[in-house]
């Protein structure tokens, strides 16, 4: 089992720039693959990046390729989401995902469903 805490939302106006974290505890975080999702009123929960144990790899959703970027840190169990040149589409509740990975998966996973653990989400807003 592991907890995610998600940090680092807020409010903030176009073109500007946030950085989200999550920390994990409770078990070896370099054995889960890593992803963010988010989630506006009245739509469904869509990936917006992905990242192997290891850090090796990374995926991205079309609209935030280029803005955003993933990146994680196993020493202090922390993943990262980058967000640069926000738009106010990119508002919405962002949460972060861990899935459980033996050392060899280098696999991308962007459905939720592929994903065992979830952080509570943090709000972010981005003004026109």
């Amino acid at each position: 089992q592991v907890q995610l805490v998600e940090s680092g939302g807020g409010l903030v106006q176009a073109g500007g720039s946030l950085r989200l974290s999550c920390v994990a505890s409770g078990r070896t975080f370099s054995s889960y693959a890593m992803g963010w999702f988010r989630q506006a009123p009245g739509k469904e929960r869509e990936f917006v990046a992905s990242i192997t144990w290891s850090g090796g790899h990374t995926y991205y959703r079309v609209s935030v390729k280029g803005r955003f970027t993933i990146s994680r840190d196993n020493a202090k169990n922390t993943v990262y989401l980058q967000m640069n040149s926000l738009k106010p589409e990119d508002t919405a509740v962002y949460y972060c995902a861990a899935r459980e990975v033996p050392a060899t998966d280098l696999s991308i996973a962007s459905s939720a469903n592929d994903y065992d653990y979830w952080g509570q989400g943090t709000q972010v807003t981005v003004s026109s």
